[in-house]
């Protein structure tokens, strides 16, 4: 299925920004028996910094730096700990070298290694705890946006497969892949780093790089909300109703060759049990490169923060 450029999808129960001109529509009304979260989404954001809008939960899918070096982590994690979101989770991705420590410890000669001591201390240290900072590496956390709301699963994991002999971290093979993903727990949001094969997948090279065994997975685990980043090109989101009856396939029309519809516009779903994949990132590539023949810098025009309004 491909989609043609949107601003904003809408249904009963969740609504997706995936462009605005500052600032973003007001988070929906909120009344005695319906509560709204607001998610703001980032991904592959390599150590560059831009403004990023409130909102009650700020998710990062990885790839917070550009080689996994202390410099650029460092310049990260400033920039996260000063925004105010009382709740920041976030992961690592296949650019985050020095995070994997295992990986690193045999390939750190490629990369520039450092004294990863520092590196944890950043991640997980007094400062990244008082900032509201949770970093999450194959785990789950549970958390309240207000203290007597709902409360929330996220389950978080940096793994995505592996391509060719591309030097990358929390990576993994296709043989490996069914183990890997089993193990992922059911949560209300699921945060990855690598997207499921066939969602908003798609390269340049119109390979789709999502992993076949996690799309397999999705129809059991059903998130209310799946981030992801990790191939730039594929930015985008899509609302998926489990009752329809095609199985998981979404890709943007810019991608695939197909003509994009002149200007944006908004797309309003129907009620039903849904999950709303997000390619979050940030990184201007492919179709998201320029804007009106302007080069576009990373959270800039088209490769915004996602806005993601979920009724509790």
């Amino acid at each position: 299925m491909t989609l043609p450029r949107r601003m904003r999808i809408v249904s009963p129960t969740s609504i997706v920004q995936l462009e605005y001109s500052p600032p973003p529509l007001p988070k929906p009304q909120s009344t005695e028996t319906q509560f709204w979260t607001r998610f703001v989404l980032l991904s592959d954001t390599h150590a560059q910094t831009f403004l990023v809008p409130d909102g009650d939960v700020l998710l990062h899918s990885g790839d917070l730096t550009r080689r996994g070096t202390l410099r650029d982590l460092r310049r990260t994690m400033d920039w996260l700990c000063a925004l105010p979101h009382p709740i920041k989770i976030i992961i690592a991705g296949n650019r985050d070298f020095s995070l994997d420590r295992e990986w690193y410890d045999a390939h750190w000669a490629q990369t520039g290694g450092h004294d990863t001591t520092a590196t944890w201390e950043l991640l997980t240290g007094p400062r990244a705890v008082a900032a509201n900072i949770v970093y999450l590496r194959d785990q789950e956390y549970k958390f309240r946006a207000r203290p007597d709301g709902r409360e929330w699963t996220v389950y978080g994991s940096p793994l995505s497969p592996n391509f060719g002999a591309r030097v990358r971290a929390f990576g993994y093979d296709a043989a490996d892949a069914e183990g890997v993903v089993c193990g992922f727990l059911a949560p209300d949001i699921l945060l990855t780093h690598g997207p499921p094969h066939g969602v908003l997948d798609l390269t340049t090279k119109a390979a789709r790089a999502g992993c076949p065994a996690l799309a397999a997975r999705l129809p059991a685990l059903r998130p209310r909300l799946h981030v992801f980043g990790h191939i730039h090109e594929a930015r985008g989101a899509y609302v998926h109703l489990w009752e329809r009856a095609h199985g998981l396939s979404a890709q943007n029309a810019s991608q695939m060759g197909d003509p994009v519809e002149d200007g944006a516009h908004n797309e309003t779903l129907s009620a039903g049990e849904q999950t709303v994949f997000v390619n979050a990132a940030n990184w201007p590539s492919g179709p998201n490169k320029s804007r009106n023949d302007q080069k576009v810098a990373a959270g800039g025009p088209g490769v915004q923060p996602v806005i993601v309004d979920l009724l509790e």
